[in-house]
């Protein structure tokens, strides 16, 4: 099994790795960001989507007709479209959700950013969002791009992780490590 997902991840990464060099010589990287995102929103909606590019009973053709009148439906074009056409060729659709995550973080990595995933029990407003940011980017010494989350199941408080780093100062968990200390003492 841990073969199978370092091949997907190899083959992810040498994808992306691949299409950010293609929209860099063209100049088109932010309309290649843009229309994955579009595309990664597609599959997150459609779970028959999300089926078309992780079934194998799917040929190489029926992927391909199916995926290129998506991507016009969604109006995905250029580099973006193209891409993702030659992915389905190639058949290698089902590795599109890690060439896409792939293609973020090495676009980051040269934008010397950093991504942080926040988790709130509400969602932040602007200014808290901003505060927060400023923070981060202090703390880190980069500039940090933030990717907000709500979970009510938190209760109060945040959860931020930035790589392997977690700052959990959530309710949940402080209610938690509470019951746990008066088990200790009882």
């Amino acid at each position: 099994m841990t073969d199978n997902v370092s091949l997907i991840s190899g083959v992810a990464l040498r994808y992306a790795s691949a299409l950010l060099d293609l929209a860099e010589e063209q100049g088109a990287t932010a309309e290649v960001e843009k229309g994955l995102d579009q595309f990664e929103a597609l599959l997150n909606e459609s779970a028959d989507l999300d089926r078309l590019i992780k079934s194998p009973v799917f040929s190489a053709d029926a992927q391909l007709k199916a995926i290129s009148a998506i991507l016009e439906k969604a109006g995905i074009s250029g580099l973006t479209a193209n891409f993702v056409k030659l992915v389905a060729q190639n058949r290698r659709l089902f590795a599109v959700p890690g060439m896409i995550q792939g293609f973020r973080e090495q676009l980051a990595a040269k934008r010397g950013e950093v991504t942080a995933l926040v988790t709130s029990a509400t969602d932040l407003n602007a200014e808290h969002v901003a505060a927060l940011q400023e923070a981060l980017n202090a703390s880190t010494g980069k500039n940090v791009k933030i990717v907000v989350k709500v979970d009510s199941s938190i209760l109060g408080g945040l959860i931020v992780k930035i790589g392997s780093r977690m700052i959990d100062t959530s309710l949940r968990t402080k209610l938690n490590s509470l019951k746990f200390a008066m088990k200790e003492v009882g």
